[in-house]
């Protein structure tokens, strides 16, 4: 998708900022809705379906991370938490709950479309470079690559699309050692090879949907710092 047809939806309680963020993001064609309350973000969100949302964790009415799961249950709209917490801690709460990449307050203007560009170009990019039928089934866990169906003990496990993508990357490679670098490059592109932190928030979103139970993983095991690995065999192919 083009970024003169994408729609930007900015939350933030700033003047300042959502003034900044609109004449920033209108001046490189996007179109922008601006909402200054969480309540106010999160209807336009489900009534507009913005391309990306831009979102504020420190909001008035209702805190950023409660809208963030609110919208996760009815959307996959990409959100790029922007935040001036620049603790690890609610930028990793953030991308447990589905968001896709953060910012840090003060940004720049060329910063921020550079992550928006990032985000939007992974949503409307071939997710998988998997041969054609390509089926995965690993026990209870079944996965479709080419028809993006993933289920578990027979019931739909509904993913988005950045967490189908690491799916991917895992079920195609099945029993392989893959590095973070490599699985950062892969999925997010070069410019994340070193953000660790989104591969593990990702990685934890996905081991609550698909692993039986996620405090003792059957799937995706990690070793600290050094591997992922899937474990799963292909059915068909």
């Amino acid at each position: 998708m083009s970024k003169y047809a994408s729609r930007i939806l900015a939350i933030d309680d700033e003047p300042r900022i959502l003034r900044f963020l609109q004449s920033n993001l209108q001046l490189a064609s996007y179109t922008v809705q601006t909402a200054a309350f969480g309540t106010e973000g999160l209807k336009l969100a489900l009534e507009t379906a913005p391309d990306l949302v831009l979102l504020d964790l420190g909001l008035p009415d209702l805190d950023g991370l409660e809208v963030l799961r609110r919208l996760r249950l009815q959307s996959d709209a990409p959100v790029i938490i922007i935040t001036a917490r620049d603790d690890e801690e609610s930028m990793v709460a953030g991308l447990k709950l589905g968001a896709d990449d953060y910012l840090t307050k003060p940004f720049s203007g060329r910063a921020l479309q550079a992550r928006i560009e990032a985000v939007l170009r992974r949503y409307h990019s071939v997710t998988s470079s998997a041969p054609k039928n390509a089926e995965f089934q690993s026990g209870p866990l079944y996965v479709d690559v080419v028809n993006r169906q993933v289920t578990l003990n027979g019931e739909p496990v509904h993913l988005t699309p950045i967490e189908f993508s690491l799916l991917t990357e895992f079920v195609c490679c099945p029993g392989r050692v893959r590095l973070p670098g490599e699985l950062l490059t892969a999925v997010w592109g070069q410019e994340y090879r070193d953000d660790v932190t989104i591969l593990r928030a990702t990685i934890y979103r996905l081991r609550q949907k698909i692993e039986p139970n996620p405090a003792s993983p059957t799937f995706i095991r990690t070793e600290p710092g050094v591997v992922h690995v899937w474990l799963a065999n292909v059915v068909g192919n």
